[in-house]
């Protein structure tokens, strides 16, 4: 039988930081006649948190309501002609639902399901340089998928690994790419702190 959690000793918080790398497929410009067609996506430098609160725990499983969040701080982007802008920044924030297995023990596998919101800057200036003509940001919501691992050493601290597709609205890239929605496949490690 399933229990909702309360009192101050089993309600419990997590925050997390990790560090890692957000991936992006190529894309092809549509009708493009210029050799290097595909928009390129550097493998940016990208830094996660997290804040989650176990809500309900059943035998083995827990259920946590968590604010998982992602920073791309810049992913560079290269074509063959001077077309779209030399790189974008992206915030990415999805309020979701967390389900741990053995949730009371030192190891244990989750998965993440929510949506919620997502923020593209692109530079000012083109790849090969020159203004940007395009627009200078997009807004748009996300969806989010992830799959982790938590290990606790220690009581309160431990470590996480985590994958996490940011399934976002198309950044305005100045061209035509065919695509209406974009995977951004972030992947890192980092801490873990219970109170």
């Amino acid at each position: 039988m399933g229990m909702l959690v309360a009192g101050a000793f089993a309600q419990i918080n997590e925050v997390s930081a990790t560090v890692g790398r957000t991936f992006v497929s190529s894309q092809t410009i549509q009708n493009a006649n210029f050799f290097n067609h595909d928009v390129h996506f550097g493998d940016s430098i990208s830094v996660g948190g997290n804040y989650s609160r176990l809500f309900f725990t059943h035998s083995i499983l827990g259920l946590s309501l968590e604010v998982p969040f992602a920073f791309d701080i810049n992913s560079e982007l290269n074509t063959g002609a001077n077309l779209i802008p030399k790189s974008y920044r992206a915030f990415f924030v999805a309020p979701s639902a967390r389900l741990n297995v053995f949730n009371a023990e030192a190891v244990s596998p989750w998965v993440s399901f929510g949506g919620g919101y997502a923020h593209y800057s692109m530079s000012d200036t083109l790849v090969y340089g020159g203004p940007n003509p395009g627009s200078s940001s997009t807004n748009t919501g996300v969806i989010q998928f992830g799959i982790g691992l938590d290990v606790f050493p220690w009581h309160k601290w431990g470590f996480r690994l985590e994958a996490r597709d940011y399934w976002t609205g198309h950044p305005d890239l100045n061209v035509d790419t065919d695509r209406s929605r974009q995977h951004n496949y972030y992947v890192g490690g980092g801490v873990i702190f219970r109170f």
